[in-house]
């Protein structure tokens, strides 16, 4: 197998969906299908006995759902990506997914182009959102702790981050713009962006996004709970 190579795993109840998202991937050189699953239980099955890079997966499906079969892919096979790819987008599979541990969210309407590109950059170890889900995670997310009661200074075991970047990571979750954090906290827009520069830096991430969608992940942002 070729380095540059991408081994793909499609799970999808819906055999003429797997079939036409098989055809077109197949184009593309550096993609290889090593399988393809019906159900979220045969995708599990599957992802142990074929090794892929990227489960393509999707949501509703029978026996284990794809929220089931993404977080007992991530626990059992870590080294996995799993990029959904669904005709949901309701707030409840979102949200779900993300926490469940999936690497990207994309809608069937998407361009092939498109998934093209989120699965390789799933592949290379980053998330691709469809910009419709995008705007639902640094909108909706809520913290879920009272932000004002941490200490600046003190170090936390949050992968490194500081209270007060823990604070400033919650506030992009609930969708705050620099200037609105800096006003809630009482700090200039330039001294929020250098935390974000150390937030990123420490998360390992590149954008607003991920950083949100790695503290959903860790659990350090949860959503707002139904009243």
């Amino acid at each position: 197998m070729s380095k540059n190579e991408i081994r793909l795993l499609l799970a999808d109840d819906h055999a003429l969906v797997r079939s036409g998202t098989r055809e077109l991937l197949e184009q593309q050189s550096d993609f290889i299908i090593v399988g393809e699953a019906c159900d979220g239980e045969e995708s599990i099955k599957l992802t142990h006995e074929l090794k892929p890079n990227v489960v393509v997966m999707d949501v509703r499906m029978p026996k284990v759902s794809g929220i089931e079969a993404t977080k007992r892919i991530k626990a059992e096979c870590p080294g996995v990506k799993v990029l959904v790819l669904t005709a949901h987008d309701d707030d409840e599979y979102v949200f779900a997914l993300l926490q469940a541990g999936a690497n990207g969210y994309l809608l069937k309407t998407a361009e092939i182009d498109e998934l093209v590109r989120a699965i390789r950059t799933v592949a290379a170890g980053k998330s691709a959102l469809s910009p419709e889900v995008a705007g639902k995670v640094v909108t909706q997310f809520k913290s879920g702790k009272n932000l004002s009661e941490s200490s600046p200074e003190s170090e936390t075991q949050f992968d490194g981050l500081t209270d007060r970047e823990l604070v400033i990571l919650r506030l992009v979750g609930q969708g705050l713009s620099n200037k609105q954090i800096g006003k809630r906290l009482s700090i200039s827009d330039r001294t929020v962006q250098a935390h974000l520069s150390n937030i990123f830096s420490k998360l390992g991430v590149s954008s607003r996004t991920e950083a949100v969608m790695h503290g959903v992940r860790k659990g350090w942002i949860v959503t707002q709970e139904k009243q």
